[in-house]
């Protein structure tokens, strides 16, 4: 598990439309419990549940859930100041890091499609 200050370190979200409870707790470094937590105090935070209640969450979900792992774990928010933040996000700064790991991700993909072009290989 990472520590809550390497965010950055998080691997990259693969190119799937739907992720199940645990996939997306190894993509996030948080505890299954934790996301369901985090479900019933975040209103943004809505996973699509299916047969027998399962969960599964959208590329959206995912990069939230590492917004608010950002605010709590790296930025010191509490729950209800992460909240209220996540709720001011049009004039708040607050996914400038989300930003740019999600340009890091994009250049890594288009890095991987450019050498599986690559003719000899």
């Amino acid at each position: 598990m990472l520590e809550p200050s390497h965010n950055n370190e998080l691997p990259a979200i693969p190119g799937k439309r739907y992720f199940t409870i645990g996939e997306v707790s190894e993509l996030c470094a948080v505890k299954p419990h934790v996301l369901r937590y985090w479900e019933q105090e975040f209103p943004q935070l809505k996973p699509v549940k299916r047969r027998g209640n399962r969960r599964y969450y959208q590329r959206e979900d995912v990069l939230t859930i590492r917004q608010i792992r950002s605010l709590l774990y790296e930025q010191g928010y509490t729950i209800g100041g992460a909240r209220l933040r996540m709720t001011d996000e049009g004039e708040v700064d607050a996914g400038t890091g989300e930003k740019q790991l999600m340009i890091r991700e994009t250049i890594q993909e288009l890095e991987e499609l450019l050498k599986a072009l690559q003719p000899g290989k």
